[in-house]
């Protein structure tokens, strides 16, 4: 008999975890709670939960007999979900969290990073506005303002003059912008060159990095715009050698699980490393306590090994065996509401879209019309992925799939992959 597994969230990222897992020998169900109706065209259940509803679903996980759990998001993470599962005696793949803080808290990160000497960019941290302001002005930019706490991705400002570091540091202390998540903001060191993500599955000291990928961040074409949750990503990355992945395992990955561990926090879970390759090799932009999204809809489909057993691998104290398709490329397009990702325009028309045997279409935020068709329901409605031989091919054929779809509302980027192409 396979298992029976429950994955917590509601997005694209938690669509390809489920497909991922459903497709894996060992998993008979999968359910999604929340999940979209999006989800069900690929036979995963769907229960109308709340991620930050504890308790409910604690009873809702005894009461069905689901053999583990997956937590997505960062939101329940941060707010412990898998301590309040261990209590229960309910086996949870995330990070405890004391361990979640890398995310919930910049200023956490970095101090981690400070004490192990992992490479990142340099940083002050500030609670008042007066004295930040201070810091900009003597400092000048380019700058990094980011919210200390959590802000959905949109909580960082790359300030190419002090003006906009200065506007940036009003958003966040005089206008509350982001609330709670605001109370401190991190300022750091502009750094240049070419970002990608890092992900590893990770248990206490062990860990199992996965394919490298690239995030596109800006919401229009040639990276400009606001920056945004994610408009896109490709896997390979072929202009970061692999000396400079192996650089980032070493120096990075190996002594941030070592010192979380050696600290008493130990992180099991999805480690993601933003990276950047500057020339003075790889250093963190951030990390977080669970899968990227978008690029888990392009790393994800490249495991060739059992996700199912892997996971259930780790929770036991296992070895688990991870194997990745490294011939081929994959590379995925978000299509957004009209206004994402500052004013979302809600309830446009989903339409069917056509897929082949190497192509999957991850739902997001959708909602379903009472009438069998979708609708756009949130900023990131949908995820459309493929693989191909090379970045190139995989671009020509996702592009092929969308740029005939009827989109009123929706909008994409029309340059997934371009960093790659022009590396």
């Amino acid at each position: 008999m396979g298992q029976k597994v429950l994955v917590i969230g509601s997005g694209a990222r938690e669509h390809t975890i489920a497909y991922t897992l459903l497709n894996s020998a060992s998993i008979d169900e999968v359910t999604v709670a929340p999940g979209n109706p999006g989800m069900c065209k690929d036979g995963i259940r769907i229960t109308q939960l709340n991620q930050s509803n504890h308790a409910a679903l604690i009873d809702f996980v005894q009461s069905n007999n689901y053999d583990w759990v997956f937590v997505g998001p960062e939101v329940p993470l941060i707010e412990g979900i898998v301590d309040d599962f261990a209590a229960a005696g309910i086996k949870a793949f995330g990070p405890s969290k004391a361990a979640a803080q890398i995310e919930g808290s910049k200023d956490f990160a970095k101090q981690l990073m400070d004490r192990h000497n992992i490479p990142t960019a340099q940083y002050r941290t500030f609670d008042e506005l007066d004295p930040a302001v201070d810091y900009v002005r003597k400092h000048g930019a380019p700058i990094v303002i980011k919210a200390d706490g959590l802000a959905a991705g949109k909580g960082v400002t790359v300030a190419m003059d002090v003006d906009t570091a200065v506007g940036a540091l009003e958003d966040i202390f005089v206008d509350h912008r982001f609330g709670a998540a605001g109370a401190k903001v991190v300022i750091e060191d502009f750094l240049e060159g070419q970002e990608f993500s890092l992900m590893s599955f990770v248990s206490g000291t062990d860990f199992w990095p996965m394919p490298i990928s690239q995030d596109h961040k800006r919401a229009y074409d040639g990276d400009e715009g606001p920056n945004t949750g994610g408009m896109g990503a490709y896997s390979p990355v072929p202009q970061i050698p692999a000396s400079v992945i192996q650089q980032a395992i070493d120096t990075i990955v190996r002594p941030t699980v070592e010192g979380m561990a050696e600290e008493g926090t130990p992180f099991t879970g999805i480690l993601y490393a933003g990276l950047i390759a500057t020339a003075d090799g790889p250093k963190v932009i951030e990390f977080n306590a669970r899968f990227g999204d978008p690029e888990t809809e392009v790393v994800l489909p490249k495991l060739t090994s059992d996700l199912g057993a892997g996971i259930n691998a780790i929770l036991n104290g296992e070895q688990p065996t991870f194997t990745w398709d490294e011939t081929s490329a994959t590379l995925g397009v978000v299509i957004a509401s009209n206004g994402y990702p500052q004013d979302v325009i809600k309830g446009a028309h989903v339409p069917e879209i056509p897929v082949d045997a190497d192509s999957h279409v991850y739902y997001a935020g959708v909602a379903s019309d009472g009438e069998g068709s979708l609708v756009a329901n949130s900023g990131r409605v949908l995820l459309v992925e493929t693989k191909a031989e090379d970045i190139k091919a995989a671009q020509d054929k996702v592009y092929a799939i969308i740029d005939k779809l009827e989109l009123d509302g929706l909008f994409y980027r029309h340059d997934i992959g371009f960093k790659a192409l022009n590396a």
